[in-house]
């Protein structure tokens, strides 16, 4: 699989170290419940389909990037710099 780095251009996905899901930066407000705050922790979507997901260019730029792909092909959709996204 390759991903198109917005400053590198396209690299390896072995340059890159997946984080997860784009929504694990949607944390919870501090003063949630334990409930909600044991949900964001512990339960996550495993989606089969499209999914937007958080990436570091670890052995290039060093950028955090979304990458939009198609978790049944592996197909990339697009990548796009994280903090344009305010993430």
């Amino acid at each position: 699989m390759r991903i198109k780095c917005p400053l590198c251009g396209s690299r390896d996905r072995r340059e890159f170290y997946y984080q997860g899901h784009a929504s694990i930066l949607d944390r919870p407000d501090p003063e949630s419940t334990l409930e909600t705050w044991n949900d964001y922790l512990h339960n996550r979507e495993n989606l089969a389909g499209v999914t937007e997901d958080l990436w570091h260019h670890e052995q290039g730029c060093g950028a955090w990037l979304v990458v939009k792909r198609n978790t049944v092909s592996h197909e990339v959709l697009s990548a796009r710099l994280a903090k344009e996204n305010g993430l």
